[in-house]
């Protein structure tokens, strides 16, 4: 059986608030220092591509708003509804 602490999910299949709270404890171990410089350095690669992909994960979702908002390059190009 395979612990979930040695073999973590690959971060491309990690939604954007697993991968948040990933990063963040990963950036907690990191800030106490008690790694060793090998696990600190394998925390960091852990690290960084949690972070892009939270990046891109936001990007992706900025994009979907603007299609729904009909934002063009110099803001909505749609008035909004009245539903009153």
């Amino acid at each position: 059986m395979t612990d979930a602490k040695s073999a973590p999910k690959p971060v491309e299949t990690l939604s954007f608030e697993e991968a948040m709270r990933e990063l963040e404890a990963v950036v907690d171990q990191l800030e106490r220092g008690e790694a060793a410089l090998e696990a600190s350095i394998t925390l960091y690669e852990r690290g960084a591509k949690l972070k892009a992909h939270c990046e891109a994960r936001l990007s992706e979702a900025q994009l979907k708003v603007d299609q729904i908002a009909g934002a063009g390059p110099d803001g909505p190009t749609a008035k909004p509804m009245d539903l009153g």
